[in-house]
């Protein structure tokens, strides 16, 4: 039964850069090591990127996750908290 999960990548920040870059990624998968030979293969930075964390995602506040095979890729509308202006106030 495949699954979905949730992966933290991390890899090389860069030619001249002593840090490392993240991106977080969702793959579906049947186990463990599928899910982590395919985020893998989703990195987008430098380099070979490198698995820092996974954890399957089966519950979301209380909702259970329900995977359905779709006939086409949806499209993901993606929104950094960077795209959003910062109220101090209410700190949202």
């Amino acid at each position: 039964m495949t699954k979905l999960y949730a992966v933290l990548l991390g890899g090389s920040g860069g030619p001249g850069r002593l840090s490392e870059d993240h991106e977080t990624v969702f793959v579906v998968a049947e186990d463990l090591a599928g899910a982590k030979r395919q985020a893998k293969a989703k990195w987008q930075g430098h380099g070979r990127g490198h698995v820092d964390a996974i954890t399957l995602v089966d519950v979301v506040d209380g909702h259970k996750v329900r995977l359905e095979e779709s006939d086409s890729e949806a499209a993901v509308d993606f929104l950094s908290y960077n795209d959003e202006p910062f109220d101090e106030e209410t700190g949202s």
